[in-house]
Protein backbone atom coordinates (compact mmCIF):
# COMPACT_ATOMS: atom_id res chain seq x y z
CA UNK A 1 0.00 0.00 0.00
CA UNK A 2 1.10 3.59 -0.05
CA UNK A 3 1.47 4.59 3.27
CA UNK A 4 2.22 7.88 2.85
CA UNK A 5 -0.72 8.87 0.98
CA UNK A 6 -2.71 6.60 3.73
CA UNK A 7 -1.51 9.34 6.47
CA UNK A 8 -2.11 12.04 4.02
CA UNK A 9 -5.79 10.50 4.23
CA UNK A 10 -5.72 10.82 7.86
CA UNK A 11 -4.45 14.25 8.15
CA UNK A 12 -8.11 16.38 7.73
CA UNK A 13 -10.85 17.85 9.44
CA UNK A 14 -13.52 15.11 10.44
CA UNK A 15 -13.45 12.32 12.95
CA UNK A 16 -10.58 10.96 14.62
CA UNK A 17 -8.59 8.41 13.72
CA UNK A 18 -8.00 5.93 16.43
CA UNK A 19 -4.97 3.51 16.46
CA UNK A 20 -4.60 2.46 19.88
CA UNK A 21 -1.48 -0.07 20.39
CA UNK A 22 -3.39 -2.91 21.62
CA UNK A 23 -2.94 -7.33 21.00
CA UNK A 24 -3.24 -8.38 24.13
CA UNK A 25 -6.77 -8.31 24.26
CA UNK A 26 -6.93 -10.80 21.02
CA UNK A 27 -4.94 -13.35 22.68
CA UNK A 28 -7.70 -13.20 24.69
CA UNK A 29 -10.58 -13.61 22.79
CA UNK A 30 -8.77 -16.90 20.77
CA UNK A 31 -8.01 -18.38 24.57
CA UNK A 32 -4.76 -18.66 24.52
CA UNK A 33 -1.99 -17.43 26.16
CA UNK A 34 0.67 -14.46 26.17
CA UNK A 35 3.50 -17.11 26.11
CA UNK A 36 1.51 -19.11 23.00
CA UNK A 37 1.42 -15.11 21.03
CA UNK A 38 4.77 -14.59 21.70
CA UNK A 39 6.63 -17.68 20.57
CA UNK A 40 4.00 -18.95 17.97
CA UNK A 41 3.66 -16.33 14.32
CA UNK A 42 0.03 -17.80 13.73
CA UNK A 43 -1.32 -17.28 17.16
CA UNK A 44 0.28 -14.14 17.17
CA UNK A 45 -1.46 -13.24 14.05
CA UNK A 46 -5.06 -15.06 14.64
CA UNK A 47 -4.81 -12.41 18.26
CA UNK A 48 -4.31 -9.23 15.29
CA UNK A 49 -7.04 -10.54 13.11
CA UNK A 50 -9.85 -11.83 16.18
CA UNK A 51 -9.38 -8.87 17.73
CA UNK A 52 -10.08 -6.06 14.46
CA UNK A 53 -12.82 -8.37 13.80
CA UNK A 54 -14.44 -7.75 17.06
CA UNK A 55 -13.30 -3.62 17.12
CA UNK A 56 -13.01 -2.68 13.40
CA UNK A 57 -13.01 0.65 14.70
CA UNK A 58 -8.99 0.90 14.54
CA UNK A 59 -7.71 2.35 11.43
CA UNK A 60 -4.95 -0.09 11.58
CA UNK A 61 -4.18 -2.76 13.29
CA UNK A 62 -0.72 -3.32 15.28
CA UNK A 63 1.71 -6.12 16.27
CA UNK A 64 2.53 -7.01 19.89
CA UNK A 65 5.51 -4.19 21.53
CA UNK A 66 7.86 -7.01 22.72
CA UNK A 67 10.91 -5.44 23.71
CA UNK A 68 13.08 -8.53 24.21
CA UNK A 69 12.89 -10.19 20.43
CA UNK A 70 15.94 -8.38 19.41
CA UNK A 71 18.11 -9.35 22.42
CA UNK A 72 17.34 -12.54 22.74
CA UNK A 73 18.50 -13.01 18.93
CA UNK A 74 21.83 -11.08 20.08
CA UNK A 75 21.95 -13.84 23.16
CA UNK A 76 19.81 -12.36 25.77
CA UNK A 77 18.20 -14.95 28.61
CA UNK A 78 14.51 -14.37 28.44
CA UNK A 79 12.02 -15.04 31.36
CA UNK A 80 8.62 -16.05 30.21
CA UNK A 81 5.70 -16.59 31.84
CA UNK A 82 2.26 -17.49 30.63
CA UNK A 83 0.47 -14.40 31.10
CA UNK A 84 2.82 -11.67 31.29
CA UNK A 85 5.06 -9.79 28.52
CA UNK A 86 8.43 -11.32 28.72
CA UNK A 87 11.75 -9.72 29.70
CA UNK A 88 14.85 -10.15 29.81
CA UNK A 89 17.43 -11.59 32.51
CA UNK A 90 20.47 -10.37 33.28
CA UNK A 91 23.07 -8.76 30.93
CA UNK A 92 25.19 -10.02 27.94
CA UNK A 93 28.01 -8.06 27.10
CA UNK A 94 29.96 -6.18 30.42
CA UNK A 95 33.07 -4.56 28.81
CA UNK A 96 34.51 -3.11 25.73
CA UNK A 97 36.35 -6.23 24.38
CA UNK A 98 33.48 -7.93 24.95
CA UNK A 99 31.40 -5.80 22.95
CA UNK A 100 33.81 -5.98 20.15
CA UNK A 101 33.48 -9.36 19.89
CA UNK A 102 29.80 -9.56 19.56
CA UNK A 103 28.44 -10.75 16.27
CA UNK A 104 25.49 -9.20 15.39
CA UNK A 105 22.63 -11.83 14.49
CA UNK A 106 20.60 -12.71 11.40
CA UNK A 107 17.37 -12.79 11.61
CA UNK A 108 16.88 -15.97 11.40
CA UNK A 109 17.78 -15.87 15.11
CA UNK A 110 15.66 -16.96 18.29
CA UNK A 111 11.83 -15.60 18.02
CA UNK A 112 12.85 -12.96 14.94
CA UNK A 113 11.18 -15.59 12.03
CA UNK A 114 7.77 -15.95 14.05
CA UNK A 115 7.28 -12.13 14.60
CA UNK A 116 7.83 -11.79 10.81
CA UNK A 117 4.96 -14.72 10.68
CA UNK A 118 2.80 -13.03 12.19
CA UNK A 119 3.36 -9.65 10.56
CA UNK A 120 3.07 -11.41 7.06
CA UNK A 121 0.14 -13.82 7.80
CA UNK A 122 -1.87 -9.82 9.49
CA UNK A 123 -0.59 -8.29 6.23
CA UNK A 124 -2.19 -10.90 3.73
CA UNK A 125 -5.46 -11.68 5.97
CA UNK A 126 -6.24 -7.87 7.28
CA UNK A 127 -7.51 -5.42 5.03
CA UNK A 128 -6.01 -2.13 6.55
CA UNK A 129 -2.74 -1.00 7.22
CA UNK A 130 -0.92 -3.15 9.92
CA UNK A 131 2.16 -1.93 11.39
CA UNK A 132 4.50 -4.25 12.97
CA UNK A 133 7.00 -3.69 16.08
CA UNK A 134 10.72 -2.97 17.27
CA UNK A 135 13.23 -1.58 19.56
CA UNK A 136 14.85 1.21 19.24
CA UNK A 137 18.91 1.46 18.91
CA UNK A 138 19.74 2.66 22.65
CA UNK A 139 16.72 0.73 24.38
CA UNK A 140 18.04 -1.87 22.74
CA UNK A 141 22.11 -1.46 23.92
CA UNK A 142 20.53 -0.99 27.08
CA UNK A 143 18.95 -4.70 27.11
CA UNK A 144 22.42 -5.95 25.77
CA UNK A 145 24.44 -4.26 28.44
CA UNK A 146 22.48 -3.47 31.20
CA UNK A 147 20.55 -0.05 31.50
CA UNK A 148 22.10 1.80 34.53
CA UNK A 149 25.47 0.32 32.67
CA UNK A 150 24.54 1.97 29.42
CA UNK A 151 23.83 5.58 30.57
CA UNK A 152 27.27 5.78 32.54
CA UNK A 153 28.82 4.41 29.61
CA UNK A 154 28.01 7.39 26.82
CA UNK A 155 30.15 9.21 29.01
CA UNK A 156 32.57 7.24 30.02
CA UNK A 157 33.16 4.86 27.61
CA UNK A 158 31.74 6.97 24.19
CA UNK A 159 33.73 4.76 21.52
CA UNK A 160 32.25 1.52 23.18
CA UNK A 161 28.82 2.92 23.59
CA UNK A 162 28.56 3.93 19.97
CA UNK A 163 30.49 0.57 18.91
CA UNK A 164 27.35 -1.39 20.32
CA UNK A 165 24.93 1.17 19.21
CA UNK A 166 26.21 0.60 15.52
CA UNK A 167 25.77 -2.85 16.37
CA UNK A 168 22.21 -2.86 17.64
CA UNK A 169 21.31 -0.61 14.49
CA UNK A 170 22.74 -3.05 11.75
CA UNK A 171 20.22 -5.61 13.12
CA UNK A 172 17.55 -2.93 13.37
CA UNK A 173 18.47 -2.22 10.38
CA UNK A 174 18.19 -6.28 8.66
CA UNK A 175 15.11 -6.40 11.02
CA UNK A 176 13.15 -3.46 9.51
CA UNK A 177 13.86 -4.14 5.89
CA UNK A 178 12.56 -7.50 6.43
CA UNK A 179 9.27 -6.33 7.95
CA UNK A 180 9.33 -3.92 5.06
CA UNK A 181 9.00 -6.92 2.70
CA UNK A 182 6.42 -8.74 4.49
CA UNK A 183 4.26 -5.97 3.24
CA UNK A 184 3.46 -4.45 6.35
CA UNK A 185 2.34 -0.95 6.06
CA UNK A 186 5.05 0.21 8.72
CA UNK A 187 7.17 -0.37 11.45
CA UNK A 188 6.25 0.88 15.53
CA UNK A 189 9.65 1.88 16.78
CA UNK A 190 10.01 1.58 20.51
CA UNK A 191 12.71 3.55 22.00
CA UNK A 192 11.59 4.54 25.55
CA UNK A 193 14.97 4.29 27.03
CA UNK A 194 16.22 7.77 25.20
CA UNK A 195 13.22 9.12 27.13
CA UNK A 196 16.05 9.07 30.31
CA UNK A 197 18.36 11.46 28.60
CA UNK A 198 18.63 15.03 27.67
CA UNK A 199 17.61 16.30 24.21
CA UNK A 200 21.49 16.80 23.41
CA UNK A 201 22.58 13.15 24.50
CA UNK A 202 18.86 11.43 22.80
CA UNK A 203 20.20 12.96 19.18
CA UNK A 204 23.23 11.82 20.14
CA UNK A 205 22.68 7.68 21.31
CA UNK A 206 19.27 7.58 19.62
CA UNK A 207 18.36 9.81 16.95
CA UNK A 208 21.21 9.53 15.00
CA UNK A 209 20.93 5.76 14.89
CA UNK A 210 17.01 5.64 13.95
CA UNK A 211 17.91 8.27 11.81
CA UNK A 212 20.66 6.14 9.09
CA UNK A 213 17.49 3.40 9.36
CA UNK A 214 14.91 5.97 8.78
CA UNK A 215 16.89 7.14 5.61
CA UNK A 216 16.95 3.56 4.39
CA UNK A 217 13.71 2.09 5.09
CA UNK A 218 11.08 4.70 5.12
CA UNK A 219 9.45 4.78 1.97
CA UNK A 220 6.44 6.12 -0.25
CA UNK A 221 4.66 2.31 0.99
CA UNK A 222 6.64 1.94 4.70
CA UNK A 223 6.89 4.34 7.78
CA UNK A 224 8.72 4.27 10.72
CA UNK A 225 6.45 5.85 13.60
CA UNK A 226 9.00 6.34 16.63
CA UNK A 227 7.89 5.55 19.90
CA UNK A 228 8.96 7.08 23.06
CA UNK A 229 7.13 6.74 26.09
CA UNK A 230 9.62 7.46 28.64
CA UNK A 231 10.01 11.31 26.94
CA UNK A 232 8.12 13.75 28.86
CA UNK A 233 9.17 16.66 26.93
CA UNK A 234 12.84 17.32 27.97
CA UNK A 235 13.90 15.47 24.04
CA UNK A 236 10.71 15.99 21.62
CA UNK A 237 13.21 17.78 19.21
CA UNK A 238 15.65 14.89 19.13
CA UNK A 239 13.01 12.60 18.23
CA UNK A 240 11.60 14.91 15.43
CA UNK A 241 15.00 15.38 14.40
CA UNK A 242 14.77 11.65 12.92
CA UNK A 243 12.25 12.49 9.69
CA UNK A 244 10.11 9.12 11.12
CA UNK A 245 6.36 9.78 9.44
CA UNK A 246 5.15 9.79 12.90
CA UNK A 247 5.65 9.89 16.53
CA UNK A 248 4.00 7.97 19.38
CA UNK A 249 3.97 9.36 22.95
CA UNK A 250 2.99 8.28 26.40
CA UNK A 251 0.73 9.32 28.90
CA UNK A 252 3.81 10.93 31.11
CA UNK A 253 3.80 14.14 28.13
CA UNK A 254 1.76 17.32 27.23
CA UNK A 255 0.62 16.20 24.41
CA UNK A 256 -0.93 19.74 23.02
CA UNK A 257 2.78 21.23 23.50
CA UNK A 258 4.16 18.55 21.68
CA UNK A 259 1.52 18.90 18.55
CA UNK A 260 1.95 22.60 19.22
CA UNK A 261 5.46 21.71 18.03
CA UNK A 262 5.39 18.81 15.69
CA UNK A 263 5.42 19.70 11.67
CA UNK A 264 1.90 19.25 10.25
CA UNK A 265 2.47 16.82 7.83
CA UNK A 266 3.28 13.85 10.29
CA UNK A 267 1.28 12.23 13.03
CA UNK A 268 1.49 12.18 16.01
CA UNK A 269 -0.09 9.58 18.58
CA UNK A 270 -0.88 8.92 21.91
CA UNK A 271 -1.36 9.26 24.83
CA UNK A 272 -4.24 7.57 27.04
CA UNK A 273 -2.65 5.62 30.28
CA UNK A 274 -2.65 2.20 29.57
CA UNK A 275 -2.71 1.18 33.04
CA UNK A 276 -3.82 3.47 34.73
CA UNK A 277 -6.97 4.22 32.93
CA UNK A 278 -7.38 1.12 29.94
CA UNK A 279 -6.94 -1.53 32.21
CA UNK A 280 -7.57 -0.14 35.91
CA UNK A 281 -9.99 2.78 35.46
CA UNK A 282 -14.08 2.20 34.62
CA UNK A 283 -15.48 2.50 31.77
CA UNK A 284 -16.75 6.04 32.95
CA UNK A 285 -12.78 7.34 33.27
CA UNK A 286 -12.07 5.69 29.94
CA UNK A 287 -14.73 7.70 28.09
CA UNK A 288 -13.88 10.83 30.36
CA UNK A 289 -10.02 10.75 29.34
CA UNK A 290 -10.59 9.98 25.78
CA UNK A 291 -13.03 12.74 25.99
CA UNK A 292 -10.79 15.16 27.42
CA UNK A 293 -7.76 14.26 25.11
CA UNK A 294 -10.23 14.94 21.86
CA UNK A 295 -11.35 17.77 22.87
CA UNK A 296 -7.75 19.63 23.96
CA UNK A 297 -6.46 18.35 21.11
CA UNK A 298 -9.29 19.67 17.93
CA UNK A 299 -8.02 21.57 14.92
CA UNK A 300 -4.77 19.46 15.31
CA UNK A 301 -5.84 17.18 12.36
CA UNK A 302 -2.45 15.09 12.43
CA UNK A 303 -3.64 13.98 15.98
CA UNK A 304 -4.14 10.20 16.05
CA UNK A 305 -5.96 9.02 19.27
CA UNK A 306 -3.64 5.99 20.85
CA UNK A 307 -3.11 4.15 23.97
CA UNK A 308 0.45 5.61 25.76
CA UNK A 309 1.97 2.46 24.86
CA UNK A 310 1.18 -0.96 24.13
CA UNK A 311 -2.07 -2.18 26.24
CA UNK A 312 -1.22 -4.83 28.75
CA UNK A 313 -2.74 -8.29 29.15
CA UNK A 314 -6.37 -8.47 30.88
CA UNK A 315 -7.72 -4.55 29.67
CA UNK A 316 -11.49 -4.81 30.36
CA UNK A 317 -13.23 -5.36 26.79
CA UNK A 318 -15.88 -2.91 28.98
CA UNK A 319 -12.92 -0.49 28.40
CA UNK A 320 -11.89 -0.70 25.05
CA UNK A 321 -15.62 -0.46 23.94
CA UNK A 322 -15.82 3.08 26.23
CA UNK A 323 -12.95 4.18 24.26
CA UNK A 324 -13.95 3.56 20.89
CA UNK A 325 -18.08 4.60 21.90
CA UNK A 326 -16.66 8.12 22.81
CA UNK A 327 -14.09 8.40 20.16
CA UNK A 328 -17.16 7.44 17.71
CA UNK A 329 -19.71 10.02 19.61
CA UNK A 330 -16.86 12.97 19.58
CA UNK A 331 -16.41 12.53 15.84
Amino acid sequence: MNTSQWIRSLIKPGPRPAIPIMTHPGIEIIGRTVLDAVTDGEVHYNAVKALNDKFPQAAACTTIMDLTVEAEAFGCEIYFSQNEVPSVKGRLVSNAAEIEALPVPGIAAARVPQYLKAVRLATENIDKPVFAGCIGPYSLAGRLYDMTEIMMAIYTEPDAANLLLEKCTAFIFDYCRAIKQTGAAGVIMAEPAAGLLSDDDCRLYSSVYIKKIVDEVQSEDFAVILHNCGNTGQCTGAMFHTGAMGYHFGNKIDIVEVLQQAPADVLIMGNIDPVGVLKMGTPEQVEQQTAMLLDTTRGYYNYIISSGCDTPPEVPFENIEAFYRTVEDFG
